[in-house]
């Protein structure tokens, strides 16, 4: 018999040791989640390209510029989140955004168009690299909608912090006539982030430091427009 109590007592305290590392662990989770900041904005990132669409290629490397996109897009959505921005994604891996076996870039830009009126952003960022027939050519360059209240801001402020950290050369923000930016009645704005077709530059956007680099001008840029709005 006591033999037996002393198998029963050993099992409460076992059990007990076990229901609070339960409790313990079950309120680190609580404090977790109740400290996670959230800002209340939301940024559309739009990955160029994806799928069977690779998008233009580097000249050297002939490294898709579908990757290099989706590789800054990464980078651009781990530093707005960990700043309590919440980020929706047009694409997250390889594939086109309309999914399917048979591509059509009329439905891929449907697709994109569906993903930003479901998300309400507060901001859209389109990440592209660039490619031109004179090798010399180089640079980031910001583009935005000339539909007034579309992201002028943003674009200025972004290209401002790209000839700061990136170019040579300083550049200026432009109207462009895409998809991405007239498709909607959210601010938008589309980052080449370089050009593919210079040899310099396309070491530098097939590189994971650089691509980094990429996405935090663009971070520290958006978030210095939404910190001045608050």
């Amino acid at each position: 018999m006591a033999f037996v109590a002393i198998r029963k007592k050993t099992v409460v305290i076992v059990l007990s040791i076990v229901l609070a590392a339960v409790v313990i662990a079950a309120t680190a989770a609580t404090v977790a989640v109740a400290t996670r900041t959230d800002n209340g904005i939301t940024i559309v990132i739009d990955a160029g390209h994806g799928g069977t669409d690779g998008g233009v290629v580097g000249v050297s490397t002939g490294t898709k510029e579908s990757d290099v996109n989706l590789a800054i897009s990464k980078y651009l959505e781990k530093h707005l989140e960990k700043a309590g921005y919440n980020v929706v994604m047009t694409r997250s891996d390889g594939g086109a955004v309309c999914g399917g076996m048979k591509y059509s870039k009329r439905e891929d830009m449907k697709a994109r168009k569906s993903k930003v009126n479901s998300a309400a952003p507060d901001l859209v960022i389109s990440v592209h690299c660039n490619s031109y027939p004179v090798e010399s050519v180089k640079g980031a360059q910001v583009f935005f909608s000339a539909a007034k209240g579309r992201g002028e801001t943003f674009a200025n402020t972004v290209q401002s912090y790209f000839n700061e950290t990136l170019n040579e050369r300083d550049r200026t923000a432009m109207v462009g006539d895409y998809y991405i930016l007239n498709c909607t009645e959210y601010p938008s704005i589309l980052c080449e982030c370089g050009f593919l077709s210079n040899v310099g530059e396309e070491n530098k956007l097939i590189g994971a430091s650089y691509q980094e680099k990429i996405a935090y001008t663009i971070f520290s840029a958006v978030n210095s427009v939404f910190d001045e709005r608050a």
